[in-house]
């Protein structure tokens, strides 16, 4: 096979990187159950879940550093025995690259590859965890405007220039700013909410490519990022996962020795440190245990509720069909947020029960006292069968 499936040699297989790759993700769904879980009983928690971004980005900053400065990988990696290494390509004299293992050469970790891993691990999956909310919200909003219609709340420029000049002049410069302020953010998430799918689908397509041509064995980079950086990730040697505590004590007995102070400073500094590395580590096995009864518990009670529940789950009914214009009817106008009788803007938007075609209030309540039918599909109606609709603009 062209694919490498077992577990020999330096180089990863692509489940291993796969399983690396998503461990975030699974650590992320069980902070935010068993944070969920816990603000059932103590609500200032909720807090924590309102900047959940935040919160995961800020613990995984922590979490990766610690990671890349003491084992030369992520925090994911490095629960999978892997590393990364610095990539270098010697060029023969033709300047023509020879077999794959001859001229890669792997090498540390430089400072600023750990850095820019660090940007990768974390700054870049929060600002696209914020860009789909962004995107999220405003593609609610542009589906509740395709139905309602967009309440235009604010007033131009010109209304503020042609009405009253006492009407201008109270407002104070923190109000204009404001105001600016506000259609600029508006703007931005409409041009987010353009944008972002295509930045998202570029982004996916790229991933996917990367990882087809690692598990064809074709790259030796698993995603966009790594090749970005230079770095492959290797699996860790025996003598390298052995050195990995003494490399940690070496780390924390050197920042011990550049503490500066009077001798009761530096032991109170000294115990600090050894409190932050003990919550550290208690925080990274803990994390871990975390995650793995996370998914237990979802195996097991998502098998108990399928085997409870599958006998009495019905697929829902299909819709009923839409009611058909008649013939002599009013026709619909090709806007759907106007009003089929006057043809303007809907206010006060009320259906008809036996249609379900929205009007204004005035213009239905108007035609249906008089003909006693729908002005859609003539269907005998009554005023009775007006429903007012309330939505928020």
């Amino acid at each position: 096979m062209l694919f490498q499936v077992g577990g020999q040699g330096t180089r990863p297989t692509f489940f291993e990187m796969s399983a690396a790759q998503q461990l975030p993700s699974s650590l992320r769904a069980a902070l935010t159950y068993s944070l969920g879980v816990l603000a059932l009983r103590r609500p200032f928690i909720h807090k924590i879940l309102d900047y959940e971004d935040e919160f995961f980005a800020l613990l995984m900053l922590i979490l990766e550093t610690h990671s890349l400065r003491t084992t030369d990988a992520s925090f994911a990696e490095s629960l999978y025995g892997l590393r990364r290494r610095g990539v270098k390509i010697r060029l023969k004299k033709n300047s023509k690259l020879t077999d794959f293992g001859d001229d890669i050469h792997h090498t540390g970790l430089e400072k600023r590859q750990k850095v820019l891993s660090v940007v990768f691990l974390v700054v870049l999956p929060y600002m696209k965890s914020k860009l789909q909310s962004i995107y999220n919200k405003e593609r609610e909003a542009t589906l509740q405007a395709s139905l309602w219609g967009v309440s235009d709340e604010r007033l131009d420029d010109t209304d503020y220039l042609d009405g009253d000049s006492n009407s201008f002049g109270s407002r104070s410069n923190s109000e204009v700013e404001a105001s600016s302020r506000a259609r600029l953010i508006k703007r931005l998430q409409k041009a987010i909410g353009a944008c972002y799918p295509w930045i998202h689908a570029g982004n996916e397509g790229l991933s996917f490519a990367y990882q087809l041509l690692y598990l064809l064995d074709a790259t030796g980079f698993y995603c966009v990022g790594l090749h970005a950086l230079g770095v492959h990730v290797c699996r860790a040697t025996g003598q390298e996962l052995m050195d990995t505590s003494s490399r940690i004590s070496k780390i924390r007995s050197r920042e011990r020795e550049r503490l500066r102070g009077p001798p009761w400073l530096k032991a109170l500094q000294g115990g600090l440190l050894s409190c932050a590395y003990a919550a550290l580590d208690y925080a990274q096995t803990g994390l871990i245990a975390a995650v793995f009864f996370f998914k237990m518990m979802e195996w097991w009670y998502q098998s108990a509720e399928e085997r409870m529940s599958a006998p009495t789950v019905y697929p829902p009914p299909p819709p009923p069909p839409p009611p058909k214009v008649a013939k002599e009817g009013i026709p619909l106008p090709p806007d759907r947020t106007l009003c089929p009788l006057c043809s303007q803007k809907r206010a006060n938007p009320s259906v008809m029960a036996v249609s379900g075609f929205v009007f204004c209030y005035t213009c239905i309540f108007k035609y249906v006292t008089q003909y006693k039918r729908c002005p859609v599909t003539l269907m005998p109606a009554t005023v009775d069968q007006i429903r007012r609709l309330f939505h928020d603009m």
